[in-house]
């Protein structure tokens, strides 16, 4: 045979077999195209059956909120709790569903109606109940302003818890200390309310003082705190001032002068204390 035509045949051949290779991997390749298809329909389905049977069971009454108990605090927190749980996210989940209690809404909006109220737990009661405990800020003294008043009466006084935080005050409160006090607040601020006292973290350290001068005869009616001073005004009318933080001190100083010194007859004016070791004293 002719190598020209023994050439051209097996030329002709190798591309036939080419050919064929080619269409296999056509179809093959169309196969799988198909199978991936038909396996994300099959999943599409399957994820839309399970959020739709996942919404209907969100939407049934047994898991979803229907009582809320208050302890520690006025049952009508509950219509606030019940409040912030109307609606629906995305318009789809109930915002009273067991699963999707938006807490946070929950005790945002009872600290911001109640200023007195210091913590709030939320705690789920089964399927279809919320258990809210309380805790109430407790009154430590009435802050009355950031200065007495030229008639020295206290007005619009508000109460403040162990952390300086100021909560308006009931008229049934009964406070730890019966003095009150004056000081400026933190930062600038013209509403009194949830705002907290400078110097917070010292006033332990006042208050402890200020009860411990009433074993010198006159107890303590108010305390004014000035920047870094503190005026502690006796029932006598005697006024004591010292430094900020030096309690200690300044009581050591008056046991040791207490014999010549007589705080409960109002027969000082002021006394002075804010030099280590030294006492002044004015007579009326």
């Amino acid at each position: 045979m002719c190598p020209r035509l023994s050439y051209l045949m097996s030329e002709r051949v190798s591309l036939a077999r080419h050919s064929r290779l080619h269409d296999q991997g056509e179809r093959l390749a169309e196969r799988r195209r198909r199978r991936r298809r038909r396996i994300l329909k099959a999943f599409t389905v399957i994820v839309f059956i399970l959020v739709t049977a996942a919404v209907y069971v969100l939407n049934q009454n047994r898991v979803r909120i229907t009582r809320v108990e208050i302890f520690g605090g006025d049952t009508s927190l509950a219509s606030t709790a019940q409040a912030a749980m109307q609606g629906r996210y995305f318009g789809i989940i109930p915002r009273n569903s067991i699963f999707f209690i938006p807490d946070d809404t929950i005790r945002s909006d009872i600290l911001t109606a109640h200023p007195d109220i210091a913590a709030i737990s939320i705690f789920r009661n089964g399927l279809t109940g919320l258990s809210i405990r309380v805790t109430n800020r407790a009154p430590i003294a009435r802050w009355c302003g950031i200065a007495p008043p030229a008639d020295g009466a206290a007005h619009g006084c508000y109460t403040f818890d162990a952390g300086g935080i100021i909560f308006p005050a009931a008229t049934t409160t009964e406070f730890i200390n019966s003095f009150t006090l004056y000081a400026p607040l933190v930062g600038e601020t013209l509403e009194p309310l949830r705002a907290t006292i400078a110097h917070a973290e010292k006033i332990p350290g006042i208050f402890d003082f200020a009860r411990e001068l009433s074993t010198f005869g006159s107890p303590v009616t108010r305390v004014v705190i000035r920047s870094d001073e503190v005026d502690s005004y006796l029932e006598s009318g005697t006024r004591l001032t010292y430094v900020l933080g030096h309690e200690k001190s300044v009581f050591d100083a008056l046991a040791s002068a207490k014999s010549f010194l007589n705080l409960a007859d109002g027969s000082l004016d002021y006394v002075d204390l804010r030099f280590d070791g030294k006492v002044y004293l004015k007579k009326r």
